[in-house]
């Protein structure tokens, strides 16, 4: 008797063939058939109507910490993700000194947005080495999840607080490769790094990594390239605006040393700003020249974002707004109110220096959230522009005059600018560039702020039923296989026989997101968006089920995945 029989499905397998109407049997967490399967399951899905898929794969999520009080990687479990690879950004947990673990803990805080409580309240930091830190999630999973190692870690734990701003001597880089290769032995499966100006620590001093020179960054791609089942992932200003010259060598550089793909993270499309998308994928032009290959990361959805004047978010990103941003609150309200300050602001988010940035600085098309002040009172969910007219007032005027009501408190949702037919047509051939992946959700970070895990759910529900830009095998094949190839995940990504069961059965009449909602569930008590499923009929990791009807069932049967052992070398050199 098999485990688990699901029958009658509309099998889309993952390689963007079109579905097929099948069975599908699974014994000991493999798929054993796929085809008309004459056994018996012990468990047994009628699946008429719906659709079998693989299970999604992110290739861009922030769980490290997380998975530590939610094992599950909610919400995006309810949206048929059954793969997530963290350490991203060049931010990891380990390899750790037990005098770091504050530092670490506020770096995590800023730049990724994980409550500060949460971190405290909800690990116990019980690990020194890369290989311990793997091992207490081991077992605990409802996931399958992968771990980047990242330079900040390393960074710190050879060249400490005194050193981080300085470049590398030979014997500092030295240790810190010999701790890549070390922390890689032990399952990492890659490397990654930032080099973004919006990084700082929890001090508002630039992260460690950006202070890395070539020679560093290299010979961390050589260490990547000795050992099998290896990525990169990297971060650098560029991806912000538009790579430079010297940052495309680097990237290809990087890729083509390593022998191994380079993702980045976000590329996002404007149909106003057609260039600045050809120019970032002229890195992958690049490295493919060079014998490497770089893989820009996009969104399928746009992926609301909350602000405040108040918590750090993108508005403290707005190059020049630190010396105002950064002060105290009491001290922020008052030079908020300075009418030079606010002159000098607005100037400064609409200025061509402020690069991607700019986007922000549309007042007017601000939607106001919460608020928390009587004088405020029946203005939630009404947009600036109409708020400021009716006040007689500029749109930047009348926002901070509202948000300083509030003590800086107020809820905002800046509208999408990019959000336009065109733009949504212009995305269509990025996704099908081969260097492009769907994916960088950032979940498990800025958990107050945004919540791009429902991307799956939203992204074929679109497909189905609303723009229906692309085919739904289609969609299926770029969050599945598609990651799965890139990763050397070679036993994940399709329904096939002899591949591990992580399947998605959703209902295609319905599958789509709620919207996000803020809920107080993290230790400590902190805030975080979820957003729950809709047409979720199933998920399996690993033959188990861990959704049924949209609900998740508590089972952990999630994988620790491990470099050279659940993934395979995809490199990139190989057809040279």
């Amino acid at each position: 008797m098999l485990d688990y029989v699901i029958r009658n499905g509309l099998v889309v397998d993952g390689t963007g063939a079109p579905g097929f109407v099948a069975d599908v049997g699974i014994r000991d967490g493999r798929i054993v058939a796929v085809g008309t399967v004459e056994e018996s399951g012990t468990t047994e899905l009628d699946a008429t109507g719906l659709v079998v898929a693989p299970g999604v794969i992110d290739p861009h999520t922030h769980y490290d910490a997380q998975l530590f009080w939610d094992p599950t990687a909610s919400p995006s479990n309810v949206h048929g993700v059954t793969t997530v690879i963290a350490g991203n950004c060049g931010f990891t947990l380990a390899p750790i000194k037990a005098e770091d673990h504050d530092y670490i803990r506020r770096m995590m805080a800023k730049v990724e947005g994980m409550p500060l409580v949460a971190l405290e309240d909800g690990i116990e930091w019980d690990w020194t080495t890369f290989g311990e830190y793997l091992d207490r999630l081991e077992g605990n999973l409802g996931v399958n999840a992968g771990f980047l190692v990242g330079h900040c870690a390393i960074r710190r734990w050879v060249m400490g607080a005194d050193r981080a701003d300085q470049v590398a001597s030979d014997e500092e880089l030295a240790a810190m490769t010999a701790l890549l290769a070390e922390s890689i032995e032990a399952g990492g499966l890659g490397f990654s790094s930032s080099q973004s100006r919006t990084h700082s620590d929890g001090d508002g001093n630039p992260i460690t990594s950006r202070h890395a020179d070539r020679r560093e960054m290299l010979a961390f791609c050589e260490v990547v390239r000795d050992h099998p089942g290896t990525t990169l992932e990297y971060i650098t200003n560029g991806c912000l605006d538009t790579f430079s010259d010297d940052e495309i060598d680097l990237m290809a550089t990087m890729s083509a040393t390593a022998r191994r793909p380079l993702n980045w993270n976000l590329l996002t499309v404007d149909s106003r700003t057609p260039d600045k998308t050809a120019r970032q994928l002229e890195a992958s032009r690049a490295a493919e020249r060079a014998g490497g290959k770089i893989v820009a990361l996009t969104m399928p959805t746009l992926v609301p974002m909350n602000m405040s004047f108040r918590n750090h978010c993108a508005l403290f990103l707005i190059p020049g707004w630190g010396d105002v941003m950064g002060l105290p609150v009491e001290e922020r309200i008052e030079k908020l109110k300075d009418p030079a300050v606010r002159a000098q602001l607005d100037e400064l988010a609409h200025a061509e220096s402020a690069g991607v940035f700019r986007r922000l600085s549309k007042w007017s098309n601000y939607i106001i959230g919460d608020t928390f002040s009587p004088t405020n009172e029946g203005l939630s969910w009404r947009d600036v522009g109409s708020i400021a007219e009716e006040q007689g007032k500029e749109p930047f005027d009348a926002l901070l005059d509202l948000v300083i009501a509030d003590e800086l408190r107020t809820v905002l949702w800046p509208k999408a600018s990019d959000g336009d037919a065109a733009s949504w047509e212009a995305r269509v051939p990025v996704w099908e560039d081969p260097g492009a992946l769907i994916g960088g959700s950032d979940a498990g970070a800025h958990l107050d702020r945004m919540c791009g895990a429902n991307y799956p759910t939203s992204f074929l529900g679109d497909c189905l039923r609303n723009r229906k830009l692309v085919p739904m095998e289609q969609a299926v094949h770029w969050m599945t296989q598609a990651p799965a190839d890139l990763f050397g995940l070679h036993d994940r990504g399709r329904v096939a026989e002899g591949l591990r069961a992580d399947l998605f059965v959703f209902d295609p009449a319905t599958v789509a997101s709620e919207p996000a909602t803020l809920v107080e569930d993290l230790p400590g008590g902190s805030p975080r968006l979820v957003a729950d499923s809709i047409g979720v009929t199933r998920v399996l990791v690993n033959g188990v089920e861990t959704v049924v009807d949209g609900k998740p069932t508590g089972n952990l049967p999630g994988t620790l995945l491990r470099s050279g052992t659940d993934t395979v070398t995809v490199d990139t050199a190989a057809g040279a």
